[in-house]
């Protein structure tokens, strides 16, 4: 008997005569003297971090308790051998209830109070036994709770009796095929063994034949004997014979083998059942069970969830939970949510699969060590592509043959072509791939590249999510450079060529996205090319939300770092970005100078054009503000014409410069050519999924029906454009369309309504600090004052 199955042998026995289960220091005190008992408190305290004195406060205690259970004198020396008489006792009496504990009001077949959710499975097992299947192999990751289905399904089925057979977990401790055999013909059939092994296998199965009671075969971690093809281990041979006995059509028994590994014997008839985790429905079920106080669904779910639903692991979360947090779910996973391996019981039983796999199957323990490196966040799986490319040492012909043994040990997750590895084995996974630091690098660097390969067209936020992965393994190796290329790196995409990562992630509006990785890490950049691009992003970034004086500074460092460079796109680009920055804040003069700056730059150089277009679109604009109605008409025409000839001009920059057209004939007075301008706009930003452009379309739909003193129509529109502002942070574009709403409201003689988003226009004002926006909305609002 093991240190686990004697731990829930000895934590039922308690509990049926107390109420209580054993608390986490006894359950670490008995797996130590169980595995050695020649070890001391003070060798225990050294190794989970206790003191002696505690440990043999809580040992005395525990004696005295056992003693009491087991009714006989138990102490630190003597309780392993005590325990193993008392199930020896039982297992003679051939049944499985314990006997010597008819006092106790729990029912026998309640003897296991953790076993929950289970029933399907018992349900299904019993499917298979009535087609004939003779022996069925329970496959799953420890801890899942193989043992204790198998156990429970040999109790609901009222079985006669049961033959045991408990594999080591070391091989050297492996009992010998035979001395099984010897044991169970003597014990259980009162016959003896032959001094030949075929002979007594001959008598056993005689015996199993010959039987009319139901009788089970319970062979427990099966994967100890195994060898990393999945077959008997060469001097353990003999164990395909005693299954071979035991898969006898003509037998009455039933074999039931619980095994981490699958068993590829082809000569043994053995069903595969492979166990999957509790669901979370089990786990509040357990739960709820054990007086833990704010069991809430959420949390549960959540844990269930990080944990794969491994049974195992629900008992020892149960524990600690008790005995740390005095039953507190919700305090105890506050604090250990991001430590999913922070139980020490729960991170052996994890480290033991790696360790048994290194052992095995070192090309394959490499993989599981490597795939640790994946994030499995934005990006939930990875392609087999993803996962090849950490074989780049493992010949190809057999790659797939690593991958296929880690899904047989259920050490990695697979659907429909896509990989992943569980939070609880990634942390096992990452923290061996750290400790050597050449393989850290390394790994990281071949998963960036193969990320940087797998996107070649950004068409939408899947795509620019799954080329920004890369990122996050080059800032892992400390690579800023690389990382930073990331984010420069050109893909085609559905808004024009070549536009880099960073661009892709506002016109989605994934601001923040752009705001985190640039800012991360723009202070390690070194490259001045780099640096310049990054906060060229940055700053339009800073200028969609409306934080015009932050994108201004990213404008002014870039500028400061051209100064050295001879650099004439990437001056434009700040010049324009400037001067878009420099209109929102209604500077119009400074505006003005920039969008003039930039078409003297491009005038001359045709592969200029789309800025030329766009400086245009936005000089017509302030022309029709400032009632220079003969140049606004000019500027808007050739605006237009440059935008519709030019092969550089993005989707995105069509769309903000029809939203510009719009404005800029509704100024002058044009309303047939604004609302046509403004209907293009909103349908180019529903075909591209531009939202924020929509929301200044709409906006400007709204400006178009006031006009037109269609107010009813103007009132709705004003309010989609701001829910969706709203909804999206664009500060700048939501004080506008408050103002607008202000004026339609004022016109409509809805005084109070029109001071009240007056007054929120003012205020988002203010807070972009933006003085000139100030005074053209309180001068607006004079005429409350008269």
């Amino acid at each position: 008997m093991g240190a686990e199955e004697a731990l829930e042998f000895v934590d039922n026995l308690v509990f049926l005569k107390t109420g209580e289960h054993l608390d986490k220091t006894q359950r670490i005190i008995l797996r130590h003297l169980w595995e050695d008992e020649r070890r001391t408190y003070q060798d225990i305290a050294n190794r989970r971090g206790y003191t002696e004195a505690h440990l043999k406060s809580v040992g005395a205690e525990l004696w005295h308790l056992l003693s009491k259970v087991l009714g006989v004198k138990v102490s630190k020396s003597t309780f392993q051998g005590v325990v193993q008489g008392f199930r020896t006792t039982q297992q003679s009496a051939k049944t499985s209830h314990i006997p010597n504990l008819e006092g106790n009001d729990t029912k026998p077949q309640d003897l296991d109070s953790n076993f929950v959710g289970r029933d399907r499975q018992i349900a299904e097992l019993h499917t298979l036994v009535s087609q004939g299947e003779k022996v069925i192999l329970i496959q799953g990751e420890g801890g899942v709770g193989k043992t204790r289905l198998a156990r429970k399904y040999f109790k609901s089925q009222k079985f006669n009796f049961v033959l045991e057979l408990w594999m080591a977990t070391e091989i050297q401790n492996l009992t010998p095929v035979e001395s099984v055999v010897e044991e169970w013909l003597r014990r259980y059939f009162n016959e003896e063994p032959a001094g030949d092994f075929g002979i007594s296998l001959e008598r056993l199965r005689r015996k199993l034949r010959e039987q009319t009671s139901k009788i089970g075969v319970f062979i427990d971690n099966l994967e100890t004997a195994l060898d990393k093809n999945g077959k008997f281990l060469e001097d353990r041979r003999p164990y395909v014979e005693l299954l071979r006995v035991l898969a006898d059509s003509d037998v009455h028994s039933v074999t039931l083998v619980t095994s981490r590994e699958r068993l590829r014997e082809s000569s043994v008839e053995v069903h595969l059942y492979p166990l999957e985790g509790l669901n979370d429905q089990a786990w509040r079920q357990f739960f709820s069970r054990h007086h833990i106080i704010n069991c809430d669904s959420t949390i549960l779910s959540e844990m269930c969830r990080a944990y794969g639903g491994n049974a195992k692991a629900m008992q020892i979360l149960r524990g600690a939970i008790l005995t740390d947090f005095s039953g507190d779910i919700h305090a105890y996973w506050q604090e250990n949510c991001t430590y999913l391996l922070i139980e020490r019981e729960l991170k052996d039983l994890v480290a033991s699969q790696f360790t048994r796999l290194q052992a095995n199957d070192l090309e394959a323990y490499r993989l599981l060590c490597r795939l640790g490196c994946y994030r499995y966040q934005d990006i939930t799986s990875v392609p087999i592509e993803g996962v090849l490319c950490l074989l780049w040492d493992v010949p190809e012909q057999q790659r797939r043959r690593v991958i296929k043994a880690l899904q047989d040990l259920f050490l990695i997750e697979a659907k429909k072509g896509q990989y992943w590895l569980h939070p609880v084995i990634r942390d096992e996974a990452i923290s061996r791939l750290r400790l050597v630091s050449e393989e850290w690098e390394l790994v990281n660097r071949k998963a960036a590249e193969f990320w940087m390969q797998r996107v070649a067209a950004i068409k939408n936020i899947t795509d620019a999510l799954t080329a920004l992965e890369a990122y996050y393994h080059y800032v892992e190796i400390s690579d800023f450079e690389q990382a930073g290329d990331v984010i420069l790196q050109g893909r085609g995409n559905k808004w024009g060529a070549g536009l880099p990562l960073g661009s892709s992630f506002y016109q989605l509006g994934l601001l923040q996205k752009n705001f985190s990785v640039i800012k991360r890490i723009i202070d390690d950049v070194k490259c001045q090319k780099r640096l310049i691009k990054l906060y060229i992003i940055l700053g339009y970034t800073y200028r969609i939300i409306g934080c015009v004086r932050e994108a201004i500074e990213c404008y002014d460092k870039s500028g400061e770092i051209l100064e050295e460079l001879d650099e004439k796109l990437t001056k434009i680009s700040i010049l324009f970005n400037t001067g878009l920055c420099k209109l929102e804040l209604w500077e119009i003069e400074a505006a003005e100078d920039c969008f003039n700056s930039v078409c003297n730059l491009t005038e001359k150089n045709s592969n200029l054009d789309d800025y030329m277009a766009y400086s245009q679109c936005c000089l017509a604009l302030i022309k029709s503000f400032s009632g220079s109605r003969e140049d606004a008409f000019h500027l808007a025409e050739q605006a237009f014409y440059a935008m519709s000839s030019s092969t550089r001009v993005t989707l995105w920059g069509i769309g903000h410069s029809l939203v510009s057209l719009c404005l800029t004939y509704k100024n002058l007075g044009n309303l047939k050519k604004s609302f046509e301008f403004c209907q293009r706009a909103i349908f180019h930003a529903e075909e591209n999924n531009f939202t924020q452009i929509k929301a200044k379309a709409i906006s400007s739909l709204a400006e178009l029906f006031r006009e037109q003193g269609e107010f009813i129509r103007a009132i709705f529109n004003h309010s989609e454009a701001i829910k969706i502002l709203n909804k999206i942070g664009a500060k700048s574009d939501l004080a506008e369309a408050y103002y607008q709403l202000a004026l339609t409201n004022k016109k409509m003689g809805e005084i109070e309504q029109s001071r009240e988003s007056f007054l929120k226009a003012i205020a988002l004002f203010n807070e972009m600090q933006a003085p000139r926006q100030v005074e053209k909305v309180q001068t607006a609002m004079e005429c409350f004052e008269k």
